[in-house]
């Protein structure tokens, strides 16, 4: 009886050994968001899905990162999942006055630019400073 005891006890202690250490979601990361600290926490967990492969927090740490799709309160955040942030931006110089856009020029022509945004959207930008 006592060799069973001891046998339990050693196979709850062992199962610590076998876990991961994990980053999870605190609170939801939408598409393309850039991934905070503050959103994540550290966990230990037994197993992750078949291809997944747990980042570190040492890798979040020393890049910026945005999410490749949605993530859900309480996932595990697999490197599939986030890619690395790079800033894209458009600067118009009017004369005096110069304006940054955050995105990617798409069309241009002597009269409007096209520029496509960060999150999907199309904006038309006159060259000579109107709306429409």
């Amino acid at each position: 009886m006592l060799r069973l005891k001891s046998l339990f006890v050693l196979l709850i202690l062992s199962l610590n050994l076998y876990s991961l250490e994990v980053i999870i979601t605190n609170s939801k990361i939408n598409y393309k968001e850039l991934i905070d600290l503050t959103k994540l926490s550290s966990s230990t967990v037994l197993s992750v899905k078949k291809f997944c492969i747990p980042i570190q927090i040492s890798d979040l740490k020393n890049k910026k990162y945005i999410a490749k799709r949605y993530l859900k309160k309480g996932s595990v955040i697999c490197k599939k999942d986030i890619k690395e942030y790079s800033k894209k931006s458009v600067l118009f110089n009017f004369g005096t006055i110069e304006i940054e856009k955050q995105g990617k020029i798409i069309f241009e022509n002597n009269k409007y630019i096209k520029i496509k945004k960060i999150d999907g959207k199309v904006e038309k930008i006159y060259k000579d400073g109107r709306l429409q």
